[in-house]
């Protein structure tokens, strides 16, 4: 039985970056190069403190010499560590650059060579926003706070590193006095983080899908006089986003306590500071470097917790991006023989085709045979299953019982790409990109040239009307083709069908709908295209279905 695996509207964010690795892992080198800089970056900002100690003790020692060198390594160091914070964002900004390429590759690799199933099965809006919005977002993450968040991170271990060498009794004080306090706030936070910014991705895709759905729609909402139900339904998910944009504020305004805590603690470690000090326990130059260090300490944190908000809403965007991903089978090489799964010519052989959606049966046990060369329609009212049988027929969907075969190999155990140029499917919406006659006819199998198309729109008969387009070829179809006629779409169908030059041709209403001059043009073009080829078209036209040798009648998911 078929499985179509689907998308987790909130997927789990617990261990996100393990399951991540794997698509960073090609990038590790320049990762690892970045991590370095960025580490001899935050360890220059570090030494700033015992420096400044030693130049203090120095003063108060009435050391000349030892105060001069103090001024030069100081010097050094603020000039080292300027230029290593240069190269660690450049490294880091290429590192971020090169794995959204990646990314980005990868998610239109996998969607292009995705089930039609799977795309069916998911709101088009939702698959937008996983691999173009997530990707974006991670993209501003990656370039303006991954950098901030490295150095960041780095900095307080570092700097908790040089206070136990300066003191480790203050050191406990402070990390007894904040670190209690600073782990509750934090888990405070990271409590309600997870479903609030999950829910405020959630919400954000649903009002993108949304959007997407009833913009298409538009005609369909317009011309019956409804504009109103795509407002209500905008209205409806946007009123869920904002209230999932609040919830989220609120668990990040948590991270404000921080800075209640940064004072108190302040307060505390000055108070400790003279004491020890007043005890000859500590040094000046030691109090110096501690406050020093403390108050880059908890800068750093304060970041830190800034940045917490906005690496959570980052963490949420990767989980949806690497379930996307991890849903996606990977791509399959093809193999290098074209014809080493399917013969060049054949039957066609349905043998107990059973496919269901959302657990209702569409199609039901249905066993028919095409012999090569043979010309049949699939006929029945709508919504008995010929559309359907067609996809199973034309290997884009796959059965969840029974087989396909052409030429006696079962279409599962082939190369997608070999099944497109044996059988092709044009359905009755023909889907045109935003460009020329040309660029769209490109858009076939093997990338033809120029000659070729040339070629077949001679064979069809279509030189006219290719002709009385302004450029020919060359001529600019509009935004989807909207410059075309629901017959001149079909008529383009076609001559993608003839570039191919498949020995299966299935025609899905390719004539419905349409005035009889454009269906009669239609059917001279498919008449010219027929020769030499199995031809099934699923059709309602009178006229279409007299011209058919025998048809094949479907009836709520069976053959009658």
């Amino acid at each position: 039985m078929a499985e179509t695996r689907t998308l987790a509207e909130e997927p789990t964010t617990k261990g996100v970056f393990r399951r991540f690795w794997p698509y960073l892992r090609p990038h590790r080198a320049i990762v690892f190069g970045a991590l370095l800089a960025s580490l001899a970056s935050t360890a220059a900002v570090v030494a700033i403190a015992p420096v400044i100690g030693w130049g203090v003790d120095a003063v108060t020692e009435h050391d000349r010499s030892r105060l001069w060198w103090a001024v030069a390594v100081l010097v050094a160091v603020v000039v080292a560590r300027m230029l290593m914070l240069r190269q660690s964002e450049v490294l880091m900004s290429q590192a971020g650059e090169r794995t959204i390429r990646g990314l980005r590759d990868l998610v239109v690799e996998r969607l292009a060579a995705a089930p039609l199933r799977f795309i069916e099965a998911h709101r088009t809006g939702d698959l937008l926003r996983r691999s173009t919005g997530e990707i974006a977002d991670l993209t501003l993450f990656l370039r303006d706070q991954l950098p901030n968040l490295v150095g960041v991170t780095l900095t307080v271990f570092l700097t908790t590193g040089l206070l136990l060498v300066y003191s480790w009794l203050l050191t406990l004080l402070l990390i007894a006095l904040f670190l209690p306090l600073a782990i509750g706030v934090l888990a405070w936070f990271n409590r309600g983080a997870g479903g609030a910014f999950g829910r405020q991705a959630a919400a954000d895709a649903a009002m993108t899908a949304t959007f997407t759905e009833t913009l298409t729609a538009h005609e369909a909402l317009v011309a019956p006089g409804r504009p109103d139900e795509w407002v209500r339904r905008f209205r409806r998910d946007n009123d869920e986003l904002h209230a999932a944009n609040t919830r989220a504020i609120d668990v990040q305004s948590r991270l404000e306590l921080f800075s209640a805590l940064e004072g108190l603690a302040t307060a505390a470690l000055l108070l400790l500071g003279v004491w020890l000090v007043r005890g000859d326990h500590l040094g000046v130059g030691a109090v110096v470097v501690f406050v020093l260090a403390t108050r880059n300490l908890f800068e750093n944190l304060l970041t830190l917790s800034g940045i917490a908000g906005e690496a959570q809403v980052a963490r949420v965007g990767l989980a949806r991006l690497v379930d996307l991903l991890a849903t996606l089978p990977p791509v399959e090489p093809r193999p290098p023989d074209r014809t080493g799964g399917l013969p060049a010519r054949g039957d066609l052989v349905a043998d107990g085709l059973r496919f269901a959606y959302d657990g209702a049966d569409i199609v039901r046990d249905v066993s028919v045979a095409f012999a090569e060369g043979d010309r049949a329609g699939l006929i029945g009212v709508t919504g008995s299953g010929k559309t359907t049988l067609a996809k199973l027929l034309t290997g884009l969907y796959e059965p969840d019982a029974g087989a396909v075969r052409f030429g006696g190999v079962d279409l599962r155990g082939v190369h997608p790409a070999q099944v497109r140029e044996r059988i092709v499917l044009i359905p009755q919406q023909v889907h045109l990109i935003t460009g020329t006659l040309a660029e769209n006819l490109a858009l076939t199998p093997g990338a033809p040239d120029r000659a070729a198309m040339e070629r077949a729109v001679e064979q069809l008969g279509l030189s006219d009307w290719v002709d009385g387009l302004d450029g020919g070829l060359d001529a600019d179809l509009g935004a989807r083709g909207s410059r075309l006629s629901a017959g001149e779409r079909q008529i383009v169908g076609l001559l993608r069908a003839a570039l191919v030059d498949p020995p299966v041709l299935v025609l899905d209403e390719a004539t419905a709908d349409l005035d009889p001059q454009a269906a009669r043009r239609l059917e001279d073009a498919v008449e010219r295209l027929r020769p030499g080829r199995t031809l099934l078209v699923i059709a309602h036209r009178p006229t279409t279905i007299e011209r058919l040798p025998r048809t094949v009648r479907v009836e709520a998911g069976r053959l009658s």
